[in-house]
């Protein structure tokens, strides 16, 4: 039983932060494509961000700002270009995006941190962020936070949202989130991003070590197709607009906000792998026995992104081998005796072997969950269930994929086209 409930209101949920999102001309398609989110006060800000060699300027902006000063103001997110491989040019583009921010919110430039997602190696349009910012401003509202999650979509078929609140003491938290990403999925630290707002008030170095666990338990356990992108960035921010406590060491509060934490970003994590490009339906693995937490993450996360297991999950085929030969190459030492597969219900190997099941039923039900995944939009509540043990160690771990259809080559194919 957790602690906490599921309310409306994404990023502007919390206390003290307002949102918007418009059309500002940087896509071709002409859907909206500008991003603001504003705290009302100056937060603590946390981020994690893509460890690729091949960066986004704005992503080494953030990294340097948040490395210089742990609190920030507002977040700026463009979509339709990513501004990676875009030289000097780039970087003197996201100094431009802060300083624009600044100048219309009446706030320092170092206050301001920048996104971006689109297409590699074109420059944005600057004149239009110029353009459209002070409009943007007067956007701002409390309930701003679905024309933003819509305003950061790329390929992204729905925005993903969510918000919790819970009790602390006689008091209330808020944590919520809005996130988009459905191809170049596979973060190492997919196109992904992640935006995470807090009105608990919390230390600078807890809340980004909160930050950096939520993540190694969400985002980087998703994969969609193997690819990691040069953009991909977690940024949350915590401004204290609860008037709670603050939270400055580790203790029941501090696992509250964190398990909040966490349970914000698996949901935006499983909604991203979920509306993986071309995908009918989500892949969840569950790992047991291994012999720490990484160890577990590591083989869910391997057999999640194997590209022959969601072949045959996208036609419905219920091929234990392949879940067995993702765990073997994983990287984890383990016996292979020791190996377990259950598939829903369908316990299909155990102590290393196959066991006789019922083929017709395991189909079934593959079917059976990819139609309660599209039923009423693209659910994360009814995901194709594997579970793998290899052995008796303590360690456990989850990871989230999604299947391979046709339509994935199609739009990748066709991508800048």
């Amino acid at each position: 039983m957790t602690n906490w409930q599921r309310i409306p209101g994404g990023v502007t949920a919390p206390k003290g932060y307002r949102a918007a999102g418009m059309r500002a001309g940087l896509k071709p398609s002409g859907l909206p494509d500008l991003a603001l989110i504003v705290s009302d006060v100056p937060a603590i800000a946390a981020g994690v961000f893509t460890t690729s060699q091949v960066r986004a300027a704005c992503v080494d902006y953030c990294r340097q700002r948040l490395q210089a000063k742990s609190t920030a103001q507002a977040i700026l997110c463009n979509a339709g270009q990513a501004n990676a491989a875009t030289g000097a040019q780039g970087w003197a583009t996201v100094l431009e995006q802060a300083q624009i921010v600044s100048q219309s919110l009446e706030i320092s430039a170092d206050a301001v941190l920048v996104a971006s997602t689109g297409v590699i190696g074109k420059q944005i349009p600057i004149e239009k962020i110029r353009a459209a910012v002070p409009e943007l401003k007067t956007l701002l509202s409390e309930t701003g936070s679905e024309s933003a999650s819509q305003a950061i979509m790329t390929t992204d078929l729905v925005p993903k949202t969510i918000a919790l609140e819970a009790k602390l003491g006689d008091q209330t938290i808020r944590v919520g989130g809005i996130a988009k990403g459905s191809g170049m999925i596979h973060p190492n630290m997919a196109t992904m991003l992640a935006f995470v707002t807090c009105d608990a008030a919390v230390s600078p170095h807890l809340w980004q070590e909160m930050v950096s666990q939520a993540n190694d338990n969400s985002f980087n356990q998703i994969t969609v197709d193997g690819d990691t992108s040069t953009n991909d960035s977690l940024i949350a921010l915590a401004n204290g607009q609860s008037r709670t406590p603050a939270i400055t060491e580790p203790g029941p509060a501090a696992d509250l906000l964190a398990g909040m934490l966490t349970e914000v970003c698996a949901y935006l994590a499983k909604s991203i792998a979920r509306d993986g490009e071309g995908a009918t339906c989500l892949l969840e693995v569950e790992v047991s026995g291994a012999s720490d937490g990484a160890a577990a993450r590591q083989v869910a996360r391997t057999i999640a992104g194997s590209m022959l297991f969601k072949s045959a999950v996208f036609g419905r085929d219920p091929n234990w081998g392949r879940i067995a030969a993702a765990a073997g190459r994983a990287g984890v030492f383990f016996d292979q005796e020791n190996l377990q597969i259950q598939l829903g219900d369908f316990l299909l190997m155990q102590r290393g072997q196959p066991l006789n099941y019922d083929k017709a039923a395991a189909n079934a039900y593959l079917t059976h969950q990819a139609q309660l995944s599209n039923q009423g939009g693209q659910s994360v509540e009814h995901p194709v269930l594997v579970k793998v043990s290899i052995g008796q160690g303590p360690g456990t771990g989850r990871a989230w994929g999604c299947d391979l259809s046709y339509d994935y080559v199609k739009i990748n194919a066709e991508y800048t086209t």
